[in-house]
């Protein structure tokens, strides 16, 4: 086993610096001297020491948030705001390879993955919401206040930035993550506090800088480092935060809603998934056999809308599960920064044991472990892609949402179409799903009876910038992505005028 590449002289430079927090344009330590280490998931090894907040940075980040409200932002032009955006995904792709090289040690992407996420989703993002601030329109209403006649008054709406939007991220994928709450919310007007996940805060610290040098005014981004139960609870409750946008557990998400209830701030959720991934025995199995590999193993399965249920029908069974798990033994292992690796680490220890957990639950309920189920000896938080047949509903990797590398399958025969479905919807979830047939009266019954924020058929997660994304049941509250994403960053306001 050859030594893991070293990262660029950037990046090893930004990685020595003593992080602190961003509030109103510069960076400082907590006032406790408090700090957190951060570890590259390929190693177990340091990487980082960062600040770590509590609710007295929290509170010194929203009072600069809400005092950068009438401050210089509130007089940008639209014009102006979507010049920043667009100047914002300039600055991400002249940073290219240390914001990847970061993304790499903090989260554990293989760098393919890495390039593709930063140097392409996350620059169309901002490019997307930098078109809408000019956009942002209200209406004129046929509204008859107080009796008055045509001519006598006029109703209309203005749409307003949100207010202070608190922005809570998780560690699967953070550049992107964070990447989804600050676009939409500098295009609505709004300023934010974004307390990012401690076990991967890399890449927010950086795009906050990037923030700053694409002409953002102090106090509009701000970002404290620190741990959920600390600066991410008192940011859910502080009084001066108007709406919390979180993605992460669906947990944590109930968590989020206690808190905010104080003041009632607005709430958006994109929690958990346990996604199916429904095969029909039609379908060109050239496609679903690597298709149904991606849904589960992208990002090492610690991915919201992993296909983590595999329902196939039992024509095609048997090649369906060989082929995929000939692809799961075929993948290579190994920390991202190897040019040839192409699956990486568990973010954790303690998410290793996790998933551990579940495939020896599957086992014990009565599941064949077709390939992997173990963590391989050696450095690091690795994890074999797995494959569970002979699996159903009631068993515990079934139900519950692993965020991990273990895909669950169940076969079934010619059944209606809505007991396939039921079977589908089965879960508390309903985040995305896939439907695989070459028959479109099928795809188009399917699309309707799975109860998910989104379905594709013939492909797994098909996500594009302006496609609203988001769940039903307990998968989440609100979309994001498209106009619907930019949406719970503003607020209407009716006014009516006579004279």
């Amino acid at each position: 086993m050859t030594d893991t590449p070293i990262p660029s002289a950037t990046t090893l430079e930004f990685l020595g610096r003593e992080h602190g927090h961003f509030i109103d344009g510069r960076w400082r330590p907590s006032a406790s001297g408090a700090t957190f280490d951060v570890h590259d998931p390929a190693t177990g090894r340091r990487i980082a020491r960062c600040a770590a907040g509590g609710a007295a940075e929290i509170d010194e980040a929203v009072r600069a948030a809400r005092a950068a409200l009438t401050g210089p932002w509130s007089r940008f032009t639209a014009a102006q705001r979507s010049a920043v955006l667009w100047k914002i995904a300039d600055l991400v792709q002249q940073d290219l390879q240390r914001l990847c090289e970061l993304e790499v040690v903090d989260s554990g992407l293989p760098m393919p993955i890495a390039q593709y996420v930063c140097g392409m989703v996350v620059p169309e993002f901002f490019r997307y919401y930098a078109g809408w601030p000019t956009k942002i329109e209200g209406a004129t209403i046929p509204a008859a206040p107080q009796g008055k006649l045509p001519g006598e008054a006029i109703s209309f709406t203005l749409r307003e930035p949100v207010g202070v939007v608190g922005a809570i991220t998780p560690w699967n994928s953070p550049l992107p993550m964070v990447m989804l709450k600050v676009a939409p919310a500098l295009a609505a007007g709004c300023t934010l506090v974004l307390k990012p996940a401690e076990l991967a805060p890399l890449t927010a610290m950086r795009l906050v800088e990037i923030c700053q040098e694409a002409g953002v005014p102090d106090g509009v981004v701000n970002l404290v480092n620190g741990h959920g139960e600390d600066a991410g609870a008192a940011l859910a409750a502080h009084p001066g935060v108007d709406k919390i946008a979180f993605t992460g557990s669906t947990e944590v998400g109930r968590m989020i809603v206690r808190a905010a209830a104080g003041n009632l701030k607005k709430v958006t959720l994109e929690l958990g998934g346990k996604s199916p991934v429904v095969v029909f025995p039609d379908a060109d199995l050239a496609q679903v056999i690597p298709g149904a590999a991606r849904a589960c193993f992208f990002l090492q399965g610690q991915n919201c809308m992993a296909g983590t249920r595999l329902f196939v029908h039992e024509k095609v069974h048997d090649r369906v599960v060989e082929g995929v798990a000939a692809i799961a033994r075929a993948l290579k292992i190994g920390p991202g920064l190897d040019p040839g690796s192409e699956f990486g680490p568990l973010i954790s220890a303690a998410q290793r044991e996790r998933v551990a957990g579940f495939v020896a639950a599957g086992r014990a309920e009565g599941a064949e472990v077709v390939c992997g189920g173990r963590a391989p000896e050696r450095p690091g938080y690795f994890f074999e892609p797995t494959v569970l047949a002979r699996t159903r509903s009631d068993m515990t990797p079934v139900r519950e949402e692993i965020f991990g590398p273990v895909l669950c399958v169940q076969a079934f025969g010619d059944d209606d179409l809505e007991q396939v479905a039921r079977e589908a919807n089965s879960t508390i979830y309903g985040l995305s799903g896939s439907v695989w047939t070459r028959d479109l009266g099928t795809a188009m019954r399917m699309v309707r009876l799975i109860d998910a924020g989104q379905v594709s058929v013939n492909m797994h997660a098909a996500i594009d910038p302006a496609m609203p994304f988001g769940g039903n049941k307990q998968s989440g509250w609100g979309r994001e992505f498209g106009k619907e994403g930019l949406e719970p960053y503003l607020k209407t306001k009716g006014i009516s005028m006579t004279w």
